[in-house]
């Protein structure tokens, strides 16, 4: 009797201990469901538009000016690394994916391709098991030279001219694209340094609040740190990614591994359906902003679901 009942006590200790750790990934989710309400500036402005989850304390006035005759022309899971990563002379991205398969690139910007391949390729598996990113080198993709694109009189980055140093000092620092991190700016902020997000996020590149221990004078939006901070923040991530610069950008705006299509757009049916995942994010940064082009202008995408939108 003494050893049934001793039995019977082991057994709920280690029902109690069970309990006590489950196995399941709640935390993770919550995270991700986190990153994933992230709404950018621009975004928000491109749909005319106000998402309830970001505000601003002023907003650009600088109207962007685009071309008269065609707007589009050119001024830590993922997919098997590609066969080649050779720099392509033709200005096409050269990686190929034996996951994704060809990467559709285009050498002129259309509204679903453009120099560094087409939208299912950068969205690989999206609208399947899940977002499966190529793995894309900072030296892998085309971009047009920052301080370059400003001379065109159609730059979409008139608004980032006073700061195109500061971008340039911390690319050449961390070995990134000035123009990358400019892309940030204005898919975020519209190159406005006074821009406040909903959950506090400061400045042209909208860091968060705990990453402004430092800041001059208690100012975070300070554009030299503020744009600093965001580099760095960028670089470590891109290191931790082992260099995956698609992952890496798409984490910067709330894309994760095995994102699909209807985890991303679930929102829509809530009374937040601007805290949905853009599902033309990566086209439109990769092919428009880092190519001079101002993607919302040029009406690049194919879902365009954040349009979708009805005003809060």
């Amino acid at each position: 009797m003494r050893l049934l009942a001793s039995a019977l006590a082991l057994i709920l200790a280690l029902l109690s201990v069970g309990a006590a750790f489950p196995r399941d990934s709640t935390a993770i989710s919550v995270r991700h469901n986190s990153l994933a309400r992230r709404v950018t500036s621009l975004d928000t402005r491109a749909s005319a538009k106000r998402c309830p989850n970001r505000s601003s304390k002023s907003t650009t006035n600088t109207k962007t000016n685009t071309p008269t005759t065609n707007k589009l022309a050119a001024n830590s899971t993922a997919a098997s690394h590609p066969s080649s990563n050779a720099a392509s002379s033709a200005g096409l991205i050269a990686v190929k994916s034996s996951v994704c398969g060809p990467s559709g690139a285009t050498k002129q910007v259309t509204k679903l391709s453009g120099p560094n391949g087409d939208i299912d390729w950068l969205n690989c598996g999206f609208e399947g098991g899940g977002w499966t990113p190529p793995f894309i080198r900072v030296q892998d993709i085309v971009t047009q030279p920052l301080s370059s694109a400003l001379k065109s009189p159609n730059s979409p980055f008139k608004a980032c001219s006073p700061y195109i140093s500061i971008f340039e000092k911390y690319g050449d620092q961390h070995g990134i694209p000035a123009i990358l991190l400019a892309s940030f700016a204005m898919q975020e902020s519209g190159c406005n340094p006074h821009t406040v997000g909903g959950a506090g996020e400061q400045g042209l590149m909208q860091i968060t609040q705990e990453k402004c221990v430092g800041a001059p004078h208690n100012n975070c939006q300070d554009p030299d740190f503020n744009i600093g901070t965001a580099a760095k923040y960028f670089a470590n991530s891109l290191a931790a990614n082992k260099g995956n610069v698609l992952l890496t950008v798409g984490e910067y705006n709330g894309w994760y591994p095995g994102l699909t299509k209807t985890k991303a757009f679930a929102a829509a049916y809530t009374n937040c359906c601007r805290c949905q995942n853009n599902g033309d994010y990566l086209l439109q940064f990769f092919n428009g902003w880092c190519q001079n082009i101002n993607p919302y202008d040029a009406n690049i995408g194919k879902y365009f679901n954040l349009k979708k939108c009805h005003p809060a």
